[in-house]
């Protein structure tokens, strides 16, 4: 069935359809219509879901944490400054292996205050032990916040995850997206899986929330470590699982007119359908030119992308963060990362652009192309970051 709806409507929409047992939230733009639109689904009675309104996204998290680990399944959405003010809560979630999924409409970070889209909000939460996926569309975005819920859950898996998408670009942008009945949605996620501790389990009691000081504090953390080795195997499986629900195939990657690019450039989230058009505009100039999309960030699939930029000459990185008193942002430290023991690997630049929600142009893409250009005729990127789009 197809439907005209902005973005935070239809995830709403998709969460009414997964009808999670618990949703604690503190609305913050531009994530604010996705529980707002929510929360009605729930005073109509549409669902059954406990709606716990708190008072500031660390509560929220607090909230969605002690569900979860009561076995409950939880779900919750946010951005920016209320990302930031979940940090505590955020470690604490993954490291107690809570599987709660939340939907994050990209924002800039203040100060100054802006409520428009970048990337550093999930940015700053990349090291917390949260799984990561990320959406170019509506639809994307739709998919997504239903295969996490799978992934999340899964046994093999029991880690919190983020739902990315662009805010304002793609939070309050309308599109026209397939969706499925309500039914389909609940047996392709099926029950939650019984955790094998629970808060509610008085015949079981457990503690959680011990202390571990120096004699165990390590072990904790290599457990936590090889345990995030099962996700990207079942992201796979759910990406296929999903695929034959709906015929819509994703993976932990996406390339556009890889094979026999000179010049890539690795982007996430809605900057990636404009990179998409404009390798299109300069295939038919005769340059060699492609688009590397990357949709799971955590865990970094390092293997695949070293796989899918095998034959690239150069890789220009497109960051929407950078991190402060780093070498460059922190998609390109990923990606450098990912290279840095390969007998042979193409140059690598990084731009930093669309901070605040700025455009991202065509012509700055094809900018962005030109430079890569000239890095393989110096035999680098000079200056390695480059900002796109800056008043001089």
């Amino acid at each position: 069935m197809k439907v005209a709806l902005e973005t935070n409507q239809l995830i709403a929409l998709a969460m009414k359809q997964i009808e999670p047992h618990v949703v604690a939230a503190y609305p913050i733009t531009p994530s604010t219509e996705v529980v707002q639109e929510f929360s009605q689904y729930v005073a109509n009675g549409d669902v059954r879901t406990e709606f716990v309104p708190v008072e500031s996204e660390h509560s929220a998290m607090s909230a969605c944490l002690a569900a979860s680990l009561s076995g409950a399944r939880v779900m919750t959405a946010t951005a920016s400054q209320g990302l930031a003010f979940m940090w505590e809560m955020l470690h604490i979630a993954a490291a107690s292996r809570a599987p709660i999924v939340t939907i994050v409409a990209n924002r800039a970070l203040s100060a100054p205050i802006n409520i428009h889209g970048d990337h550093a909000d999930s940015m700053g939460a990349r090291d917390t032990g949260w799984l990561q996926l990320w959406a170019e569309t509506a639809q994307e975005a739709y998919d997504n916040t239903i295969q996490a819920i799978k992934i999340a859950e899964d046994p093999r898996v029991r880690f919190p995850m983020l739902v990315n998408y662009d805010g304002f670009t793609t939070s309050h942008a309308v599109e026209t997206v397939e969706i499925l009945e309500d039914d389909q949605v609940r047996n392709f996620i099926g029950s939650i899986p019984k955790p094998q501790y629970s808060l509610l389990d008085t015949e079981h009691p457990t503690s959680f929330g011990v202390l571990a000081l120096q004699d165990y504090y390590m072990e904790f953390r290599k457990a936590q470590a090889e345990a995030y080795k099962n996700v990207k195997d079942v992201v796979l499986e759910v990406a296929d699982a999903y695929a034959k629900l709906t015929g819509r195939k994703y993976g932990i990657l996406e390339d556009y007119k890889l094979d026999d690019a000179d010049v890539v450039l690795v982007a996430m989230n809605s900057a990636a359908g404009t990179a998409k058009d404009t390798v299109d505009a300069l295939r038919k100039e005769g340059k060699k030119v492609g688009v590397l999309k990357i949709r799971l960030f955590r865990p970094f699939p390092v293997e695949e992308i070293r796989e899918a930029l095998k034959n690239a000459k150069a890789v220009a990185v497109m960051d929407r963060a950078y991190t402060f008193g780093g070498p460059a942002g922190p998609l390109f430290e990923e990606v450098a990362t990912a290279m840095v023991n390969q007998n042979q690997k193409p140059l690598l630049g990084d731009f930093v652009t669309g901070l605040g929600g700025r455009d991202i142009t065509t012509d700055e893409i094809k900018q962005i192309f030109d430079t890569g250009y000239k890095a393989l005729e110096k035999g680098a990127f000079e200056p390695l970051v480059n900002w796109v789009g800056v008043r001089e």
